[in-house]
């Protein structure tokens, strides 16, 4: 019998609408026959009237409870696992609520706003014996796990160097919202280059065995600001690795451009004519994947040419089940780890994430990017 997670869903914007629309999404159409999702409880933290709005809206079956706040729905006894989709500045303060309360998370990325929090997130989730993971659903693509399967495989040798771009060029962001506010921890950085970041270290770091991954041994990057807000508009980061993958040769580093941008578009006409948003190049061939980096159509293999013998490109596509987003991939990862009594998901550790802010951190720091008090403080509670 399917094992069957019980969500609650913690705010009701966009990103959440998508994920329940996933949820509710025929499993056994994308193969996974062995779990089920049930949203059992919604809460905005507006109004009551908001989360019944949203159950409405998007027809969720099962007559799910509707809350006006989040205390509410973090104390429902018919609620496993709760789904945090508040902007990254509220998440280590409703990532924490739920975990306090008992309650599995999987908390939209970026995980939180600095590495210390997200210390903190772990540290509890640890003690409290819950699953806890940061939402990075594109790890959980088939995509995405069919191009670690072949670097690990040895496909294009040698990886030793990867490029990636999440970039929308739309500059004309009111300064009230959200994706330049600084008050929501805004800018392209923590909203989309980790996307740019996920790429580079599921390549060149998660393809390694856990005892051969390293942090990076320096980190070089730039950055420029919204005129109005301060908030990051476009970052670049030049990231070295003491390591290769996947052999780990003796001796060699391998590196990593990862940008992002809301003034230039990595994907101008949403039709892919750009190709690749990222490249991972080794010493047999490389791999591209097509834009937008957080949802690739397709990838490419283009082996290194030998000889006389002509190269034959082999392009694979991604499609996308029922006609869905591509989350309920990442929900499943986390039924199942659930179900298993997992604390973490081996795709994206809980060592792996923190890392990862630990480079935000310090490509931040470089460029005298700073959130209020507030929001990077790890006192809790405190009322945002």
């Amino acid at each position: 019998m399917a094992y069957n997670a019980k969500w609650g869903i913690l705010a009701t914007g966009g990103i959440a609408k998508t994920f329940v629309k996933d949820l509710l999404k025929d499993s056994k159409a994308r193969g996974a026959e062995d779990v089920t999702h049930t949203v059992t409880a919604v809460a905005s933290s507006s109004s009551k009237a908001r989360a019944e709005q949203f159950i409405t809206e998007i027809n969720i079956p099962g007559n799910p409870a509707a809350y006006g706040s989040y205390h509410e729905l973090v104390n429902d006894p018919n609620v496993d696992i709760i789904y945090v989709a508040t902007p990254h500045s509220h998440h280590y303060q409703n990532a924490r609520l739920a975990l306090e309360a008992g309650k599995h998370v999987l908390c939209e990325k970026a995980f939180t706003v600095n590495a210390a929090q997200a210390k903190i997130l772990v540290d509890l989730a640890r003690k409290k014996n819950l699953f806890l993971m940061e939402a990075v659903w594109t790890r959980y693509f088939p995509l995405s796990v069919e191009v670690r399967s072949l670097i690990q495989k040895g496909e294009i040798g040698e990886v030793l160097r990867v490029t990636a771009d999440n970039s929308t060029g739309d500059p004309d962001w009111d300064p009230s919202h959200r994706m330049v506010n600084l008050d929501l921890a805004g800018g392209a950085l923590l909203d989309l280059g980790i996307y740019s970041l996920t790429w580079v270290f599921q390549t060149l770091y998660h393809t390694l065995p856990p005892s051969q991954r390293k942090a990076p041994s320096s980190i070089a990057s730039t950055m420029a600001k919204h005129a109005v807000t301060g908030a990051d508009e476009s970052t670049t980061m030049l990231i070295t690795f003491p390591t290769t993958t996947p052999s780990n040769l003796p001796n060699r580093t391998s590196h990593a451009v990862a940008m992002t941008s809301l003034t230039v578009d990595s994907n101008p006409d949403k039709e892919n004519s750009a190709r690749p948003a990222i490249r991972i190049q080794g010493t047999k061939g490389e791999i591209q994947v097509d834009g937008p980096a957080f949802r690739p159509p397709r990838y490419r293999v283009i082996p290194k040419k030998q000889g006389d013998t002509p190269v034959k490109i082999r392009e694979i596509e991604n499609p996308f089940p029922a006609n869905g987003h591509g989350m309920y991939w990442e929900a499943d990862e986390v039924a199942r780890c659930v179900r298993d009594g997992k604390l973490e998901s081996e795709g994206m550790s809980w060592e792996e994430s923190i890392v990862i802010m630990e480079v935000m951190d310090e490509v931040r720091k470089q460029n005298g990017l700073v959130y209020p008090e507030k929001i990077e403080s790890t006192e809790y509670p405190i009322k945002l």
